[in-house]
């Protein structure tokens, strides 16, 4: 009973941030939105930096704290918020990262499974020495890191809606949820968490968490 009352409880406060995010169409946002955002960070609110906030409430709320920024009507700091969450922070994080690409001799060190055959949930480790190591899956991945998480560059896989190459560091995963990998249970990545919570409530996932939050035991609960 604990348990689902922890639950439930969590899937409120997922519903609670998820309807709270402004919700207007593209057109509207760049013919008003973004301008005003823009004009009201330019002038006003330049102090706030966009890339230091994980998410969208916690960019809010460091807005309607700002010496000047609180000063402002409601609808000019929603504005505000919507064009430093999806204008300046996404292009500041638009970085390159390289292509995941695995040909048919390439195995999954880690259980051996041809990867060729499941494209879009191969991920990657890339060290620091130009080494590139192929995994069918982010659990797999995970096993191999934590028992050597040595010389690393870079961890990626793709974002399972958009199929770009992400970095784990940045990601969001979902846990527990009602969609497979080759292997069974995953984690599934997301490039944002507005993704992620979306993909929760749609395939009744049970947890979201970030790179910081994965343990050894968490990913190989995965196989139970």
């Amino acid at each position: 009973m604990r348990l689902f009352s922890l639950f439930l409880l969590s899937t409120l406060l997922l519903a609670v941030e998820i309807f709270a995010y402004p919700n207007y169409s593209d057109a509207i946002k760049e013919k008003k939105i973004y301008p005003l955002g823009k004009n009201i960070y330019e002038k006003r609110c330049s102090s706030i930096k966009p890339s230091n906030y994980n998410t969208f409430s916690a960019l809010e709320d460091a807005i309607k704290n700002d010496a000047h920024c609180k000063k402002l009507q409601t609808k000019y700091q929603e504005a505000l918020a919507l064009y430093l969450w999806e204008k300046v922070r996404i292009t500041k994080k638009d970085k390159k990262y390289p292509e995941i690409v695995v040909t048919h001799k390439d195995k999954c060190p880690v259980c051996g499974m041809f990867l060729y055959k499941y494209p879009r949930w191969v991920s990657m480790i890339e060290y620091s020495n130009g080494k590139k190591l192929y995994f069918d899956g982010l659990k797999d991945l995970f096993k191999y890191y934590f028992e050597d998480p040595k010389d690393i560059k870079g961890l990626f896989t793709r974002d399972y809606y958009t199929q770009e190459t992400i970095a784990l560091k940045d990601a969001y995963f979902v846990l527990g949820s009602d969609v497979y990998g080759p292997m069974g249970n995953e984690l599934i990545a997301f490039k944002d968490k507005k993704s992620a919570q979306n993909f929760f409530f749609d395939h009744r996932g049970k947890k979201i968490v970030n790179f910081k939050e994965i343990t050894k035991s968490m990913v190989y609960k995965l196989d139970e």
